[in-house]
This record gives structure tokens, sequence and C-alpha cells, in this order.
């Protein structure tokens, strides 16, 4: 298998850490879902749901979801606590990003290199040979990161997401990495 498919241990800068994101998160976790993508915010209870599906593949989860977390030296604007946040279903053969986001404050760190690539070495570990997740037509931050990491553009749904406040709806681009060789 090539060093391309398999990807590097994710490494955060000082200050920050990646960690399993826990009942007490979801709090912080939704304020910043609804700061961040005020158009197409999950409601608290999807995070509920997803939660509850979490846990080692071997006791059924399907599900894993992390948090970064600052302190308050490097976090953002100088205050600690919760940054980012990801989340991986992962049935095999295949695995999906379920949401990752950073705000913005802490953007251009490699938080969010860091998540995808924890997200997608976790779907080697439980046994996908696909990663695929969509990304808003309209957010090339975040589609040069998937390409960065190996995710090529595969189908779009047109409209899916709300344009909201008098605009158009936003397509979604369906990205793909493929974790083993086809076949």
């Amino acid at each position: 298998m090539s060093s391309m498919l398999t990807p590097p241990d994710p490494v955060l800068p000082a200050g920050y850490t990646l960690r399993p994101m826990e009942w007490s998160d979801l709090p912080a976790v939704h304020a910043l879902e609804t700061r961040l993508f005020p158009q197409d915010a999950w409601p608290l209870h999807f995070f509920e749901d997803e939660l509850n599906e979490a846990g080692p593949q071997e006791d059924g989860g399907t599900r894993d979801y992390r948090v970064i977390e600052a302190s308050g030296e490097v976090g953002a604007e100088g205050s600690s606590g919760v940054v980012a946040y990801c989340g991986l279903m992962c049935v095999p053969p295949l695995a999906d990003v379920q949401t990752i986001a950073v705000v913005p404050e802490a953007e251009g760190r490699g938080l969010g290199t860091a998540m995808l690539q924890w997200m997608v070495a976790e779907a080697a570990r439980r046994g996908a040979r696909d990663v695929l997740l969509e990304v808003r037509a309209d957010n090339p931050r975040a589609q040069q990161l998937y390409v960065r990491h190996g995710f090529e553009h595969i189908h779009t749904r047109a409209g899916y997401y709300a344009g909201g406040y008098g605009l158009p709806p936003v397509d979604a681009l369906i990205m793909r990495r493929r974790l083993l060789p086809a076949g």
C-alpha cells in the first residue's frame, strides 16, 4: 500500500489537544455550530443522536467524534476551550465525514488538517475502503484542504444547501478519498 493511502498521525501545534467529544462538550460544540454554520447548523439533538452511536467498532459503534481544545495561552483570542470539532461515521466499506469545523480565530494553524488526518486514519482502522464527504460549492478553502489530502470530486448534488437571505440554494460537492486500491 502506498504512503498516500495511509495518512500520518495528526500533529497539533503546542497548546492544542485532540480528544474524544464528551457529552459535556455539546453546549460549546452546538454554540460553535450555530455560529459557524448559521444556514445549515445541526440542531442539538443531531449531535446527541450522533454521540449515542459513538463508540468502539467492536461494541457496535459506527460514529466517532473529536474536539480540539485550546489552552488559554493559544486559544482563539486568548480563550480556552473547544475551538474545533469533527465527526466520522464508518460502516465498512464506507466512511463519511459527518462534520468538521474550526473557529475562524484558529484557522491556519493546521487544526483542520489534523482532524481530517485523524478521520482518514480512523476510517482505515475501522476497515473502510473509501472516505466520502460533502462540501459546499461556495467553500473553496475547505475544498482545497480536501484535495491536498487526496480527496477527489466525484459528484455534485444540485441545490443541496439552503441559500437563505434571499440567495439561491448552493450545490454540494461529493468528494472521495480511496483508502484501499479498487479491486
